[in-house]
């Protein structure tokens, strides 16, 4: 469904999740280095923890005395980062009240780091000393800060999945919105003493949202709008891929696993949502870890169509991403993370004789992410 819906943008820790809930906002692009021209990928995250259990500075759920003590976190975070050959992440943590939003927009502060539907603002960094003496801070040593306009293009909507009466009703433990699987972006990055040029036309950015009491393993995401038609040659510029989920719970019930996608070709909507059981949607995924690469294997159909994916990710180029849940225990310790992903998507049609090509597309800065809960 490509239908924009800015009210799942909104701060959404009301009720229970003000004590036990997690609310995100996130954004990757690529930026191009002034001096050498050289690529690089980045990602922001603007996260919030547990806003009700604050008391005037950052309660990390990681460290040892809150650990003892089950003392749950609390916090506004800053996380970027950047893959490629030195992937790093870099966290700041604020006190929540630090942290400061508006009810009717998506119009929010941390610190001077700043957030709205339109423009990015802000800045972050840690120095090797802290990050030797805080393993609670989950991260590495790196600055960077950012100065962006955000033009979000197509959106993908998981549907009454998200909607204002399961959120009231805190039906899942992981929501999820993207208001921007094809975002572009425009203006300036610094990290680590280079500066960036992030152009529109080749940010090849993405913005969604999640929020919830809890994460799912195994937990799946699979993004890209940088495409290209290897039948006709011609840039796909109205086009994007969005997948995601793993085993979500619905009321405290377990589902099997279950992801949920879609993949906009040339202003067409291809739907793969198990919620829609009107269009009989059913995907498949494989994940293989390997030494130099890891790869995704995706198939996903529903009653007209059928899409295949095969993606891969150079293993150094990627993070291993931390999160803390909010009950303060850190499950995900193996949750592989990249924006460096490649692959090829065969799109075909159904009809009586069987199926026929639609087209076969070459996919590149693709946001790929995998991982399961420790046993």
């Amino acid at each position: 469904m490509n239908k924009s819906d800015l009210s799942r943008n909104l701060y959404m820790l009301n009720g229970p999740l003000a004590k036990n809930g997690y609310d995100w906002w996130w954004h990757n692009f690529t930026g191009y280095n002034q001096v050498t021209g050289e690529e690089k990928t980045f990602f922001i995250e603007y996260f919030i923890c547990n806003p009700e259990l604050g008391n005037g500075q950052p309660i990390l759920g990681q460290l040892p005395t809150n650990q003892a003590i089950g003392r749950k976190p609390s916090y506004a975070l800053i996380k970027v980062g950047a893959w490629g050959k030195d992937a790093k992440q870099i966290h700041n943590f604020y006190a929540i009240s630090d942290f400061k939003f508006k009810e009717q927009s998506l119009d929010l502060s941390i610190g001077s780091c700043e957030l709205s539907e339109t423009h990015l603002l802000g800045s972050c960094s840690l120095s090797k000393e802290d990050v030797i003496k805080h393993e609670e801070y989950m991260c590495d040593a790196g600055s960077m800060s950012w100065n962006l306009k955000i033009d979000k293009k197509i959106a993908y909507n998981v549907g009454y999945g998200a909607s204002k009466l399961f959120r009231k009703l805190n039906a899942f433990e992981m929501f999820w919105h993207a208001e921007g699987i094809k975002t572009e972006y425009s203006g300036t990055v610094e990290f680590d003493d280079s500066i960036y040029d992030v152009i529109p036309e080749k940010s090849y950015g993405y913005s969604d949202k999640n929020w919830g009491s809890d994460f799912t393993s195994p937990w799946l995401w699979l993004s890209s709008c940088n495409m290209k038609s290897l039948m006709s040659g011609e840039i796909l510029e109205n086009s994007a891929i969005e997948f995601g989920g793993g085993k979500p719970k619905v009321f405290g019930k377990s589902l099997n696993r279950k992801l949920l996608g879609g993949f906009y070709y040339e202003g067409k909507m291809y739907d793969y949502n198990f919620s829609k059981f009107w269009r009989k949607s059913h995907i498949d995924f494989e994940f293989i870890e390997g030494e130099h690469f890891n790869t995704w294997k995706l198939k996903a159909e529903n009653r007209k169509s059928i899409m295949n994916l095969t993606l891969e990710c150079p293993v150094d180029e990627m993070l291993l991403i931390n999160y803390e849940a909010p009950n303060g225990t850190k499950k995900h310790n193996r949750l592989w993370n990249g924006g460096t992903g490649f692959g090829k998507i065969e799109l075909l049609k159904k009809n009586r004789n069987g199926t026929q090509l639609i087209d076969l597309i070459e996919v590149k800065n693709t946001g790929c992410e995998y991982g399961e809960y420790d046993t």
